[in-house]
């Protein structure tokens, strides 16, 4: 008997017009790096015996894993709404820089972005994750409080900040 396990819900179709690009970048770089790994493929399946070509099967698996990531492009793309207008820099909505002010960690600088984009090393929140659900709409000095590794953080909005350029 297998596991049922519940659809994960749909990620935000919100994007910043720097990641539709660089998703965009993506997939043309990934149609590129395609063709290469084709033509390496056909080499090593004209070595002959495939069943024991290291090379042909890292190519084939390769070729899987590009194959899967156009797919996924392709259908996600054409699906995400580029979000190219900054509201004023009262409240905390998509594209915001947000610092936020912590008694345990200090000062924190976030980008609420789109989940496509989203990458925690650099800042850049995603608009579906709990903190930036929480900081949604609230004001400067306002307090927030999320929960994060099993502990209540009380957090306070220092500076609300949107972009001058449509394209930063």
């Amino acid at each position: 008997m297998g596991r049922w396990r519940a659809p994960t819900p749909a990620a935000s179709p919100y994007i910043t017009p720097a990641g539709y690009h660089r998703l965009q970048e993506e997939l043309d770089d990934i149609w590129l790096r395609r063709r290469d790994v084709v033509a390496a493929l056909a080499d090593a399946a004209a070595e002959g015996d495939r069943s024991e070509n290291a090379e042909y099967i890292y190519r084939k698996k390769e070729l899987a894993g590009l194959d899967r990531r156009i797919r996924y492009l392709q259908k996600r793309l054409p699906s995400l709404n580029v979000v190219r207008d900054t509201p004023n820099g009262e409240r905390v909505f998509f594209g915001a820089t947000v610092t936020l002010q912590s008694d345990e960690d200090g000062q924190r600088t976030f980008r609420i972005v789109g989940p496509d984009e989203a990458n925690a090393a650099v800042g850049d929140l995603s608009l579906d994750s709990p903190l930036a659900q929480a900081l949604l709409g609230r004001r400067l000095d306002d307090v927030v409080s999320v929960t994060t590794d099993r502990r209540q953080q009380s957090l306070t909005i220092t500076m609300i900040n949107y972009p001058d350029s449509p394209d930063e």
